[in-house]
């Protein structure tokens, strides 16, 4: 109960933090999401694997680039790559999981050809429980399959075929938490996709 209190304090400590990933890997801590011993193997080529993403840099690669798509992407949606201050790492190192699965999650949006919408995070959401990284992320599938449709009525055939396309590629795609897309921005996103199994 003591640790529990303490992780919440934390919580409130960095909620107005500019490093996006400080309240995301701190949920995590206090929820516990688990992996299975299945899914930590197969998570060992990204242990300590956390390198920095510059959004400016990536927009220089050439048009077509896994890189380029990835920051115009970003750009679009105003979103920001996942931060940690340096004082969270030890957290973010022991939550291996969150930490990739946070740090890839647009990354997933981008290579699966989903938008931020209801629609769109369905497809992302469906991927990664088809995939089996978590069964908390199987029950959040569960209760997007339900909420969304009244979250998003307008959106009710794409939220469906988005769940369908995303358990399709996530049946038939890698195991891809565990892969070093930073290690591949300058590729064609179509040969990324090709190699990994998504088109």
């Amino acid at each position: 109960m003591l640790k529990k209190l303490q992780q919440l304090k934390a919580i409130l400590a960095y909620k107005n933090s500019e490093n996006l990933g400080d309240i995301a890997i701190l949920k995590s801590e206090f929820f516990g999401t688990k992996i299975s011993p299945a899914i930590a193997s197969k998570l060992q080529p990204v242990v300590g694997y956390y390198p920095a993403i510059d959004l400016n840099q990536l927009s220089q690669y050439p048009q077509g680039s896994f890189g380029r798509e990835y920051a115009n992407y970003m750009q679009v949606n105003q979103l920001k790559p996942l931060n940690i201050s340096p004082e969270l790492e030890d957290i973010a190192k022991r939550n291996l999981f969150a930490l990739r699965y946070l740090v890839t999650h647009d990354i997933f949006h981008v290579l699966l050809d989903f938008d931020t919408t209801y629609a769109g995070e369905i497809g992302v959401l469906a991927f990664a429980a088809t995939q089996n990284y978590s069964k908390s992320l199987q029950i959040g599938l569960w209760l997007a399959r339900l909420l969304y449709p009244i979250l998003a009525p307008q959106q009710i055939k794409a939220i469906f075929v988005n769940l369908a396309k995303g358990q399709e590629l996530g049946k038939k795609a890698d195991f891809l938490l565990g892969y070093r897309f930073e290690e591949h921005w300058e590729e064609p996103i179509d040969y990324v996709r090709k190699r990994l199994r998504l088109a």
